[in-house]
């Protein structure tokens, strides 16, 4: 088990398989049964591990800690013109985690992951685009009574926690709240939600802000639109032209 720095309030248990049968998978099913999250150091040679995190339930968060080259020849490590951290950043996309750490082997430095980046940027910055979750609101539909709201995922893993909607006025005044199932919406998946407003609203206007619950604890996350969002990351909701039907 281990915390890293600068995430608090949850426990990472490491993936180990038990094979000395001293508890290890208990402890990973209360660390899910509890809303905690998993961990693993491995990306290649442990099933067992890939298993645990790649079928993990949505609203558990995923951290892996794979070694990546400084970019010395030595550390490229090219098999058929494809270097070892393009491969481990591609399997870490496959089994959808929300972190992944830039460690060099005890060599942690600024420099040393600028070095291989200078040289292959490229999956790096598909990961920095794709990682953890990128909620959106996809569709709003407004109906006599309220909104329904389509939300989509861009990301490669599922919201680790439960995602809250506010709808409020200009002013602040929340008209209609409510949270999705833990972890959705799915990525690549559409997450509907009614949101009833009261009678004789306008919904031309209106603020539509997302926070994460996580063991009671309330955090705002700014929606991954290409729309101009508000300062604090809500999106104002106005009709969108050339579309009809």
């Amino acid at each position: 088990m281990d915390c890293p720095r600068g995430v608090r309030g949850h426990l990472h248990t490491n993936t180990q398989p038990d094979w000395s049968r001293v508890g290890n998978s208990e402890l990973v099913d209360r660390t899910v049964r509890s809303h905690n999250w998993l961990r693993t150091d491995t990306i290649f040679v442990e099933n067992e591990q890939i298993e645990a995190i790649s079928n993990r339930p949505p609203w558990v968060a995923a951290v892996l800690e794979v070694g990546m080259s400084d970019g010395s020849p030595e550390s490229l490590r090219t098999y058929e013109g494809v270097t070892r951290t393009d491969n481990v950043i591609a399997h870490v996309m496959d089994v959808g985690a929300n972190y992944w750490s830039l460690w060099n082997w005890h060599r942690e430095r600024p420099e040393n992951v600028l070095a291989y980046y200078r040289q292959y940027p490229g999956m790096i910055d598909t990961v920095a685009r794709r990682i953890g979750y990128r909620v959106r609101p996809s569709f709003v539909w407004q109906y006599d009574g309220g909104l329904v709201v389509g939300l989509a995922n861009d990301g490669i893993a599922g919201v680790p926690g439960v995602l809250r909607l506010v709808v409020e006025t200009a002013e602040g005044r929340v008209l209609a709240s409510g949270g999705l199932d833990p972890g959705y919406p799915l990525p690549g998946r559409i997450r509907q939600a009614r949101l009833p407003l009261p009678a004789g609203a306008e919904w031309q206007g209106l603020r539509l802000r997302a926070e994460l619950e996580v063991k009671g604890a309330l955090h705002p996350v700014r929606w991954a639109c290409r729309q101009a969002l508000e300062a604090d990351g809500a999106l104002r909701l106005r009709p969108m032209i050339g579309v009809s039907g």
